[in-house]
């Protein structure tokens, strides 16, 4: 294996219009996105070719210029929809700055985003008019346009505004289109996890983000047949670069209708491409078991992983032929990506053993995010992969197994903080970002996470204990929904101790007839069977149980901070 080997060609842009502007020339007829449209009962869909969409992005642009807003900060805030890519896109086209928002905050939150980001514009949709009217009534902030994503009386409307826009370009006004990008200013601000009073603005630069999608061109398989359906959430640049990248590839978008209707959706859109997190892509991967387990073909799958694993070895591959069955069922799903967090081990085998491509990527916002990524041709279980080919890494401060913090340097990083320059100096020291993970990295240059920094509990004795190991153990357990392994303050030390949440399905088949109580001790039993594969000091010796759901960010991490004052607070009360 060579460092930094490629197997795909694609031009070395550096700003996210060229990259646009060449996808539109190569793909113009292939269908971008498929807009669903429900009239009364009646399901229609949509589809938009690459150059409407362009003409859509040129005419929105015009219409912003229009309303005085070269230049500005535009915030976009809504769930998954095409107004919303189309809103982005425009934004960096135009040389504006764009500013993602999370609808998923709480309203002081929102409010609080809209302050600290110093917005003139705000593009959003109907179902936050209560805030929008709110914000605008008590007119603290910097913003000065307000416009619907939806028709709405009380604001303008994106239509309005790219009706406006076109009729100025029939009229020869081409200001928007004939904008000079500087590839290296400011282009995007993105909050980082977290609420918004706590969170830190990401300054990123289109150089930042079109240089992270020329490396994912040089190494993934993308093809302009994909079709895929954009789950993960657009505000965070994993959702926001992820749909560029397929932008950039000639590949068909279509928009999930929610959580539950995830499974529907796939095979609805014939959906061949999925990039999520790994909550989600193990949801899916486990619902395919237990139907495969429903038909009472279990042994017959595993033969046919076995036999099939034994042609590869000649270069015969009929993987898809054999599971054909299980992958239509999953609407031809061809390839899928999972970041944000570590994936099972068994759920990227179980699903690469079926002939689909399933890899796993790490990344930062700081990194506009792709760091490093498994590819087609070199995976291996339980890695991040390789680094992308324009990034280097290192491990710094090793300790006697090789694990240190996983920096990185390369042309992704960011520009720094938005009005924090002590962060920025603390995370970016000669060009290098400082990821806060803990990492090894293997003889074949392959790096394995092995938790955050901030996570690892430190025991009085000076041994340190990465909580990631034990959650990954627990959360394999049939019982477990999921888990948080957390360091309980004792005195002038802490014990070790585990927050699980329940598998209310597996409790309703398996244990219908046992308490509450009964179904801890059960699990309690498990949780001592892990302890004893363990040294001592990573015994875990309280277990607490989530009837709710845990805190958590949009991108489906647990707020460990805020879950540790929640436990605190119930042994408090009980106290």
């Amino acid at each position: 294996m060579k460092k930094d080997e490629t197997f795909f060609e694609y031009p070395n842009f550096t700003n996210v219009k060229d990259i646009i502007y060449y996808s539109v020339d190569k793909y113009r007829e292939n269908r971008a996105f498929i807009i669903k449209e429900k009239v009364g009962e009646e399901v229609k869909y949509k589809n938009i070719s690459y150059g409407d969409f362009l003409e859509e992005v040129n005419s929105l642009g015009t219409g912003l210029f229009r309303l005085g807003l070269k230049g500005k900060r535009i915030g976009i805030i809504a769930k998954n929809r095409y107004e919303w890519v189309l809103s982005y896109v425009a934004c960096l086209l135009g040389g504006m700055i764009a500013v993602p928002l999370d609808k998923g905050l709480t309203d002081l939150e929102i409010e609080n985003s809209i302050l600290r980001s110093k917005i003139d514009a705000i593009i959003f949709e109907d179902k936050l008019l209560g805030i929008i009217e709110e914000i605008r009534a008590k007119g603290n902030s910097n913003l000065k346009e307000y416009i619907c994503m939806d028709k709405n009386k009380e604001f303008k409307s994106i239509e309005d505004i790219k009706i406006s826009g076109k009729k100025r370009l029939e009229e020869g006004d081409n200001s928007f289109k004939e904008v000079k990008i500087n590839d290296k200013e400011l282009a995007s601000l993105v909050f980082t996890s977290g609420t918004s009073s706590t969170s830190k603005i990401v300054m990123l630069s289109q150089f930042n983000i079109a240089q992270n999608i020329h490396s994912m061109q040089l190494v993934e398989d993308f093809r302009s047949t994909d079709v895929n359906l954009a789950f993960l959430p657009l505000h965070h640049t994993f959702g926001s670069t992820g749909q560029l990248i397929m932008l950039s590839s000639g590949i068909t978008t279509a928009f999930p209708d929610g959580l539950r209707y995830i499974a529907q959706n796939l095979k609805e859109y014939k959906v061949t491409f999925f990039v999520g997190v790994p909550i989600l892509v193990e949801t899916i991967y486990k619902n395919v078991m237990k139907e495969i387990e429903r038909q009472k073909k279990t042994k017959l799958i595993k033969i046919a992983k076995v036999f099939t694993k034994f042609l590869l070895k000649f270069h015969i591959d009929i993987r898809r032929k054999v599971f054909a069955q299980i992958i239509e069922q999953l609407g031809g799903l061809r390839f899928v990506i999972s970041g944000a967090a570590a994936l099972d081990k068994e759920v990227e085998k179980g699903f690469n053993d079926l002939g689909i491509l399933t890899i796993q990527g790490y990344g930062l916002t700081e990194a506009s995010p792709v760091i490093a990524a498994e590819n087609y041709k070199y995976r291996k279980y339980g890695s991040i992969g390789l680094p992308m080919p324009n990034v280097e890494v290192r491990i710094e401060d090793k300790n006697e197994e090789g694990i240190g913090e996983l920096i990185a340097k390369g042309p992704n990083i960011m520009l720094g903080y938005y009005e924090n320059e002590e962060e920025t100096k603390e995370t970016l020291k000669d060009g290098w970002l400082y990821t806060g993970d803990l990492a090894y990295m293997d003889k074949e240059g392959f790096i394995y996470i092995t938790g955050r920094k901030k996570n690892l509990i430190v025991l009085k004795n000076g041994k340190k204990i990465f909580p990631e190991e034990l959650e990954d153990l627990v959360s394999k357990l049939d019982l477990v929904s999921e888990c948080m392994v957390f360091g309980l303050p004792k005195e002038d030390d802490v014990v070790l101790s585990v927050k699980v949440k329940l598998d209310e399905e597996v409790v309703k088949e398996k244990y219908p007839d046992l308490s509450e109580e009964k179904i801890k001790k059960v699990l309690w039993e498990q949780i001592k069977g892990i302890n004893k594969k363990m040294p001592t000091y990573k015994y875990m010796k309280h277990l607490f149980i989530e009837k709710g759901e845990f805190i958590k960010t949009t991108t489906n991490k647990i707020k460990r901070n805020e879950e540790m004052k929640k436990i605190m607070e119930t042994i408090t009360k009980k106290s």
